[in-house]
Order: structure tokens, then sequence, then C-alpha cells
């Protein structure tokens, strides 16, 4: 019998096989899908059109891991779904839904960088510049990348409405999307009022944590992935608790990485971003120290001298280990809450989103 090591090691490799085969699926699909889109544009609606596409295209290709599209792919096959084209379509679909949401996400966090490349509404405000055209090019290029965001969006809408699955499931699935818009324009909401505010506390991390990355990157593709497949309530109910838990867990490992990864970056503490890690350090800080860090948080021109001072403080006040306690705790939530829901799902479905726990969960350490 198998240890809980060489288990874990057993889900952790067939999450990575299963993931890496789901992105060289969507990838290609939405290369196809781009060249087709750019040839449609440019002859419908000229080059002006083809501008604003061009960028969000460029945004969507850059795809990380695909994790978003990945679920969707994993919910439909763990209720039993057989249609792989069709799925690959829903999948592209939520990956475009993302794509959209990180271009209005960088506008609003004025970021320069996404993924490798710069922002979208960067990339168009240097257009304006290098083209010696009229105007604004900040406010070109923020108003080109909204224009881009939202066709991308209604791009997606259309995907969805006219996938190869019954109308029921197809108004189902697409309720499940606009709920969770809602629900994620909510807490992005409460974590800009955060940056604004000084009395925030650990309850309202974790509600944005639940209200942004849970609902939107988790439960979302899951849900759409087994309402597609044809899944009861029963089974769409008892996979929540795994991806809210999920969600907490990966959102706090992805602020412990923006500020302390070999990648991490000055960003969260210049934008004033109330984490799990600031909170924790702001409420138990000695005095001195706690207003300090206040004093940095939205600072726009904090130097490097004092962004490793703030580390510092976040690690002797133990803020990055109680973050790692966390997300730790929360995955092993998730993995345990999927036993309610086995008698729904196939085994190679709950493999997989266990694989993610323990993948999520090395992330921190």
């Amino acid at each position: 019998m198998p240890t809980n090591k060489t288990a874990d090691r057993s889900d952790t490799e067939a999450f990575e096989t299963k993931l890496k085969a789901c992105k060289d699926s969507i990838d290609a699909d939405i290369a196809t899908y781009s060249k087709h889109i750019k040839d449609v544009t440019l002859q419908q609606y000229g080059t002006d059109a083809r501008l604003e596409i061009d960028v969000f295209l460029d945004i969507l290709s850059r795809g990380g891991k695909r994790v978003r599209g990945a679920l969707t792919m994993v919910g439909y096959q763990m209720c039993g779904g057989q249609k792989q084209q069709m799925i690959l379509q829903a999948a592209r679909a939520i990956e475009m839904l993302h794509a959209y949401i990180l271009i209005i996400d960088d506008i609003q966090d004025r970021s320069v960088v996404r993924r490798g490349g710069l922002a979208a509404h960067v990339v168009l405000r240097d257009y304006h510049q290098q083209h010696h055209l009229a105007g604004d090019s900040g406010h070109f290029g923020v108003s080109i990348a909204l224009n881009a965001a939202l066709s991308g969006a209604h791009a997606a809408q259309m995907i969805l409405a006219n996938i190869d699955a019954p109308e029921h499931l197809r108004l189902n699935a697409s309720s499940i999307i606009n709920r969770t818009m809602v629900i994620t324009a909510h807490g992005q909401t409460s974590d800009i009022m955060h940056e604004a505010v000084d009395s925030i506390g650990m309850e309202d991390i974790e509600k944005v944590m639940a209200w942004k990355t849970s609902q939107y990157s988790f439960l979302n593709p899951l849900h759409v992935g087994m309402v597609l497949a044809g899944a009861d309530c029963h089974a769409t109910d008892a996979i929540t608790d795994y991806a809210i838990n999920i969600g907490k867990a990966y959102q706090i490992s992805d602020d412990i990485s923006d500020t302390f990864g070999l990648d991490g970056s000055i960003d969260d503490i210049r934008d004033g971003k109330r984490t799990i890690l600031t909170v924790y350090a702001l409420e138990n800080a000695v005095t001195v120290d706690a207003s300090f860090l206040h004093k940095m948080l939205g600072n726009q021109d904090i130097t490097t001298a004092e962004f490793e001072r703030c580390k510092d403080i976040l690690i002797s006040v133990g803020a990055l280990k109680h973050a790692k306690s966390a997300a730790k705790k929360y995955a092993r939530q998730a993995i345990s809450s999927l036993s309610a829901g086995s008698g729904h799902w196939a085994p190679e479905g709950t493999q997989f989103l266990r694989g993610l726990a323990e993948y999520i969960t090395t992330r921190t350490t």
C-alpha cells in the first residue's frame, strides 16, 4: 500500500500531466481561434478594430498555466462529460473571460507588466506615442484597453451561447458565470476600498479571498464544467467547500510569492494591498514597525531599502510564517472536503484536485 508521501507524489504527478495536456489543447485551440478572429475583424471592421482585438488576443495568448480552463475541462470529465471539442470551446471562453479580467485589473492596479510583457493599456499608450496621435496617450491606452476587454468578454459569452450542449445547460452555465462576475466585481471593489481605509481586519481579507479568487478562479470553472456535463445539484454543491478553501490557499500563496518569491516585486506594498501578510503584521508588530509598514503601504515613492525593511518586518513579526500556515490549512481542508462528493465524481478528477492542492502547498515552502 503506498505511503502518504507516495500517494501525494502520485497525485502531484497526475495533476501536472493532466494540466499540461489541458494547457496544450487550450493553447492550440486559442491559436486557431485567434487567427480566425483577426482575419474576420480586419475584413469586417478595419484596422482600428484590429488594434483593439490584437491587444486582447495578445494578453490571451500569454496564457499562464491555464488552470481555469483546465478546471472547466476537469469538472466536465468528473461528471461524465464526453464532448471533448465542446468543453474545449467552453474552456477557451473561460480563459477569454480571464484575459478580460486581467486587462481591467491591470488598469485598476496601475500595473505596467503582465506575464512577461507590457499590460494592455501600456501597449496601447505606447502605440499612441509611437504613431504621434493626437490627444492624451494615457487616456487613449486605457480607453482602447477597456474596449478590448469588453469585446473579449462578450465574444466569450457568444462562444458559450453557441456550444454543442442542450439549451438549458448553456443557460445554467451562463447564469453561473454572470453571477460569478457580479461577486468578483464586489470583491474587487472591497479590495480597492481596503487600500483607501485603515480599519481592515482578517475577516475583511477572508471575504475578498472568497469573493474573488475562490469564486472566480475555482468554483466558477468547476461549476461550469460540471453543469455542462449535466451534473445535478448534489455534485455541484459538493465541490463548493473545496473551491472556497483552495481559492484561499492559492491567493495566500500568490501573496507570498508576490513579495518573497524569486520574481517578487515591490508592487503589493507600493500599491497598498491589504493581504493576510500585511494585515497580520499591522495587527501584531510593535508600534514603530507597524507605523513604518503603514506609512509604506501605498507609498508610490518607496525605495528598495524601505521595501526590504517591510519584508524584514513581515518576517520578524511572524506574518510570513502565519501566511504559510494558513495556506497549508486551507489546502488540507480542501483535500478533506473532496470525500463529500466522491460518489458523484470520477476518481481521476478528484486526483487532479488533490494534486492541485499539493501543488499550491509547495508554492509556500
